[in-house]
């Protein structure tokens, strides 16, 4: 099955994510298989003797074969608004019940009942592949925060990701209060990192605790000289006040120290980062860990100023579950 990645959409944040929250929230059908599969992190299968009372068992969302006019339809509650850069329409194991067509329209609403002039088309019909992830880009800079995923007439679809940019509502947050400057929902970014051989860097700043020790970022055993580390871009330039260095479930394998880093610059580009001729200056100077809690740091942060990034670096190697940066945006 291919990546997403291979349309474009790197860097790009899957806003309906259940890990973020995200929630089908009404079907006009789902005889076959519920409407809550569309959302779910893990790839679809397939198991060709499992059927249940009303027929066929599919991974996904699928909907009776329609006799009347219409369409089929389904509403999603975005985990966090923003802008959708790209869709992902997977029909995978739907091959002679995918829908032909698929339309996709989005709102920024905070009722439970939509009424239909609030709803604005962001992906017109479009043809759909079967047993295949449909990857559509989206030209709209409007913020949303639920959409609404038209199939045409009937069918089913395994999986559905709406891939954009984050923007929280920053009205909302009292700035006097500290806030997660790196977190996921609230706009933070991993740009990248030496290795994740074990876990993805991304885990770093996704909400909740750890439930795994794989959501976690990993790398792999050093055998040779240095260290790892990854840089994160902070969701809005601020002061970090507060930080928790979070190895859950990290025992044998957490870092037995780590430094970070900080530097403000609004000018650089994602890929530019790692250049040699950033300044970094030291927030907080190397410092011992243990495993499997939050290791809380406050008194022994250095005063640098607004930044805009973070480099976080654990020594010599290990696994790290969240990284947290609490601050005041500027």
């Amino acid at each position: 099955m291919n990546d997403i990645r291979s349309a474009g959409f790197t860097g790009l944040v899957d806003l309906a994510s259940e890990k973020l929250g995200g929630k089908a929230i009404d079907a006009s059908d789902e005889f076959f298989a519920p409407k809550e599969n569309l959302l779910k992190s893990s790839k679809p299968i397939f198991i060709p003797d499992k059927y249940t009372v009303n027929g066929k068992w599919m991974d996904g969302w699928e909907s009776r074969r329609k006799r009347v006019a219409g369409h089929d339809w389904c509403i999603i509650k975005l985990g966090v608004q923003g802008i959708i850069r790209g869709l992902d329409i997977d029909t995978d194991h739907f091959l002679g019940n995918h829908p032909p067509y698929a339309s996709v329209d989005a709102c920024l609403s905070n009722n439970k009942i939509v009424k239909e002039n609030e709803w604005k088309e962001i992906l017109a019909k479009t043809p759909l592949e079967p047993g295949s992830q449909n990857l559509l880009h989206v030209s709209d800079d409007n913020i949303y925060n639920m959409v609404r995923l038209n199939i045409f007439p009937d069918g089913g679809v395994a999986r559905f990701r709406v891939y954009g940019n984050v923007k929280p509502n920053w009205g909302l947050k009292k700035y006097k209060d500290l806030i997660d400057l790196a977190a996921l929902v609230n706009g933070g970014r991993v740009l990248v990192c030496n290795d994740m051989f074990f876990g993805s860097k991304d885990n770093l700043i996704s909400p909740g605790k750890s439930k795994v020790m794989g959501d976690g970022w990993e790398t792999k055993r050093k055998r040779i000289p240095g260290y790892d580390w990854t840089i994160l871009k902070l969701a809005a330039s601020g002061k970090i006040k507060k930080i928790i260095v979070d190895t859950n479930l990290f025992k044998g394998n957490y870092p037995d120290q780590c430094s970070i880093e900080g530097c403000f610059n609004t000018e650089i580009s994602d890929h530019e980062i790692t250049d040699p001729t950033v300044t970094w200056k030291e927030l907080l100077k190397k410092t011992s860990l243990k495993g499997h809690i939050e290791n809380l740091f406050e008194n022994e942060l250095t005063d640098i100023g607004s930044i805009t990034h973070v480099r976080l670096n654990i020594f010599p190697d290990g696994g790290v579950s969240r990284l947290r940066l609490f601050g005041t945006p500027d």
